[in-house]
């Protein structure tokens, strides 16, 4: 005996109702599918309807648990135990909403099924869509008939069927997905995948494709006949990452083809085995294990093969090479903290070889520097009040030495064993919670332990004969050292800071002595005390104007008058070349006069090194603040000393009376262009010893940056000169030219020239870049300076990623 309600009915409960429930939740399951299937087939995307547009739920009271059904017709069967929507069928439940022509639920089996226009609106947005729908009463298993699906981040996807077989496997049919932009106009997507099948196994976490075919504009470029990939709904799923492929003169084609495993809930690896066509394979290995106070990274790579340089040529014999980059950092407690770094390379050139990048990272207290490694074990604790490090370091260098720019050839590459074996070293500060004196007290500790295989004597820049292959310069230094600095603001806006440094240190040192210089007096061991400090007072005046269009001009006078003992060097000669003598000075030779350290009371840079004696530094600051983010600012400042000062470099400008002129601006002309300067003037001709320069730019065009860098005497006595640039320029609106370019004007040689042509649409980008570096490389005849040419073609799809093309 069936049941009919009036046309345009509606109903409304708060009890159970396994047809709204079952139908709407399954949704839940479709999508599901789509998303992680997110790829692929035969369906039409042109025919996949807009999300529809739900009206406002009715005000109806009802909770989590309540429902709303409406038809024009609701029958109920209640010998053949069903229950038919007929209609303008639209049922909400739980933030969902299904639309359909036919909804039927059999309450004997719990089996819901759904004809005609299918639409089923979830909570995000999304949706999906169905000629015809059919669930089960667990959800477990289902059908649909022409499904298709709208989600996130634009994407859609289109199946002739779609079968739900168990709580585990789900499967899409003559599928086809793409996050670009279809419509009558253009049927073809920018990209799209097809497949004959996608199943999703939630059990293994996986995606399986059969005849897979990626098409560019409709396009087939890529034919897979069975791939699989992590299912994405898994937060960590084991499987095959993005392949990478390369072209080089040296390693000819190569092809990088990572998997990543899942060893536990705390630990995974990725492989990546790299496959060249003219060298050895090269194996890269990932590590990463989370423990609960702290985090293990290992990445190391192996091969074992003969070397070979940027043209191809193989040579020497064949022998393992690897490196090891690797990481870790725990907490011992809220204030105690350990880790590590290892890095270790077999070759000084394997990396610019095998293209492995992120090399030179901190990865931990100490940075690498470019073309150094850094190997470390720390333990550090750190309150409010106080802090404290014990450290151990050991540097590998890889750097080229002794170059010779019109030969092209080299004498080797740094011998690591010239650098110090560091460690312990100590460093501490505490400051006490309440003023002293009414200022601000700093107490400082270090403490530091050098130990060499080899005298750096003997290895560049020096390179000489006598000490080549001797015992390295050892020496141990102990610090102790107070500040104290405090403030007051006196009249109209004078800022007056007094302040005073006290500083005791000792010095161990054991060098190598040659014959010569053991007959001038010097000795193997030496050690040696001294005790510093300076006092002195900072005065800052600041003129403040408001400009009457908006933004403000400030002005502000700097000056700062120190008193203090005599500027110092450790006075221990540790080599000797004829008459020439070298005093030991570990740390303080990267001593730069610039605007950063023009109103420090001692601008060295470590301890080895003190500036003291009378000296007044003077400056001065203009700030100029404009609307819509205009503006600029300059100091200009120099120093002044009561008598030239013979301890200080003489590259640095600081050694006269009156030393170089120190100049820093930054403007901002319009938004989105912003210059810069940084440079040292001669105090009497005002010539450029040293400038740093450089202009960011930014339009709707396009971007650039440009850097100039000019050195008369670098740190290592060197000079330099180079230029670096990088910019892109839109031609259209999606076609764009890149460009990058770094030239050595010493050398008269451009280290390294890219340039490249962009595509870029909605869910695309394709470029296509010529690169050419000019760097060193070991060949059968020594070191040599080398192009290494390579086309990169790389291709990013919108929702995939970068594939690394």
């Amino acid at each position: 005996m069936g049941e009919s309600l009036l046309p345009g009915s509606f109903m409304t409960e708060t009890r159970h109702s396994a047809v709204c429930r079952a139908l709407l939740l399954s949704g839940a399951a479709w999508l599901s599918l789509a998303c992680a299937g997110a790829a692929n087939a035969q369906q039409s995307l042109v025919n996949i309807p807009p999300v529809p547009v739900v009206s406002a739920a009715p005000s109806d009271g009802l909770g989590d648990e309540g429902y709303y059904l409406e038809a024009d017709l609701l029958i109920r069967d209640e010998q053949a135990e069903k229950m038919t929507a007929r209609g303008s069928v639209e049922a909400r439940y739980q933030g969902r909403t299904l639309r359909a022509d036919e909804v039927v639920y059999d309450s004997k089996t719990g089996a819901v099924v759904a004809n005609g226009h299918v639409q089923m609106i979830n909570p995000d947005g999304t949706a999906e869509f169905a000629d015809h729908l059919e669930v089960d009463k667990d959800m477990k298993a289902g059908f649909a008939r022409n499904f298709a699906a709208r989600l996130d981040q634009n994407m859609k996807l289109a199946a002739v069927t779609a079968v739900r077989r168990n709580e585990n496997i789900q499967e899409l049919n003559q599928a086809i997905y793409t996050p670009c932009e279809v419509c009558a106009e253009k049927p073809n997507p920018t990209w799209s995948v097809q497949a004959d099948k996608i199943v999703q196994d939630k059990a293994r976490q996986l995606v399986y494709y059969k005849n897979a075919v990626i098409r560019l504009w409709g396009a087939p470029v890529l034919y897979m006949p069975l791939f699989w990939h992590p299912d994405p709904q898994a937060k960590r799923s084991s499987g095959f990452l993005a392949p990478k492929i390369t072209a080089s003169n040296g390693r000819g084609l190569s092809y990088d083809q990572p998997y990543y495993y899942v060893i536990s809930p705390s630990s995974d690896v990725v492989l990546a085995p790299q496959i060249n066509s003219k060298v050895n394979p090269f194996l890269n290995v990932n590590y990463r294990k989370r423990f609960f106070s702290g985090i293990v990274e290992a990445r190391g790579g192996f091969t074992y093969d003969k070397d070979f340089d940027n043209r191809g040529d193989r040579f020497g014999q064949s022998t393992a090479r690897s490196y090891i980059l690797a990481k870790g950092k725990f907490d011992i407690d809220e204030k105690w903290k350990w880790g590590f770094s290892a890095e270790r390379v077999s070759d000084a050139v394997l990396f610019d070889k095998y293209k492995i990048n992120d090399v030179y990272q901190q990865r931990g207290l100490f940075t690498s520097d470019d073309r150094r490694l850094v190997s470390q074990l720390y333990t550090t604790r750190q309150d409010e009040r106080s802090w404290l490090s014990v450290s151990a370091v050991s540097v590998q260098g890889l750097r080229v030495v002794g170059l010779n720019a019109t030969t092209g050839t080299a004498n080797a590459f740094e011998n690591s064993g010239a650098f110090p074996l560091i460690g312990p070293l100590v460093e501490g500060r505490w400051e006490p919670s309440t003023p002293v004196l009414g200022g601000r007290l700093r107490l400082q500790g270090t403490g530091v332990m050098l130990n060499r295989s080899e005298s750096q004597y003997g290895e560049a820049p020096y390179f000489l004969p006598s000490y080549k292959g001797r015992g390295g310069v050892d020496s141990s230094r102990a610090t102790l050292q107070g500040d104290w600095r405090t403030s007051a603001i006196i009249g109209n806006g004078l800022k007056v800071s007094p302040f005073a440094q006290a500083r005791a240190d000792a010095y161990a040192i054991k060098t190598y002595v040659t014959p010569e210089a053991a007959a001038l007096g010097d000795e193997t061991k030496q050690n040696y005390t001294r005790a510093l400090g300076v006092g002195g007072v900072d005065f800052s005046l600041p003129f403040y104007k408001p400009l009457s269009g908006g933004g403000s001009v400030v002005l502000e006078p700097l000056a700062q008058v120190a008193i203090g003992s005599e500027s110092s060097r450790v006075p221990t000669v540790v080599a000797r070349n004829g008459t020439t003598q070298y005093l030991y000075n570990e740390d303080s030779q990267t001593l730069e006069f610039d605007e950063t350290n023009l109103f420090q009371a001692n601008k060295s840079p470590g301890f080895d090194l003190y500036e003291g004696g009378q000296r007044l530094n003077v400056g001065g600051r203009a700030t100029v603040n404009l609307s819509k983010g205009r503006g600029g600012s300059i100091l200009v400042g120099r120093s002044f000393r009561t008598k030239f000062d013979p301890l200080l470099p003489a590259r640095a400008g600081l050694q006269s009376r009156s030393s170089d002129w120190v100049v820093a601006a930054t403007a901002t002309p319009v938004a989105g262009i912003t210059g810069f300067v940084r440079t040292r003037l001669d105090a009497q001709t005002q010539e450029i010893h040293r400038i740093e320069t450089g202009v960011n730019a930014s339009t709707a065009r396009g971007w650039a940056v440009v850097r100039y860098l000019k050195d008369e005497l670098d740190t290592n006595g060197n000079r330099q000169e180079s230029l670096e640039a990088i910019a892109e320029l839109k031609l259209t609106k999606k076609w764009s030219l890149t460009a990058l370019g770094s030239r050595d004007m010493v050398s008269d040689l451009w280290r390294r020239r890219d340039l490249g042509v962009a595509y870029q649409d909605d869910c695309i980008r394709i470029d296509v870049i010529y690169q050419q570096e000019d760097r060193y490389a070991s060949t059968a005849s020594g070191i040599r300076l080398q192009p290494d040419r390579t086309v990169v073609f790389r291709l990013t799809l919108a929702t995939l990623g970068d594939t690394g093309y």
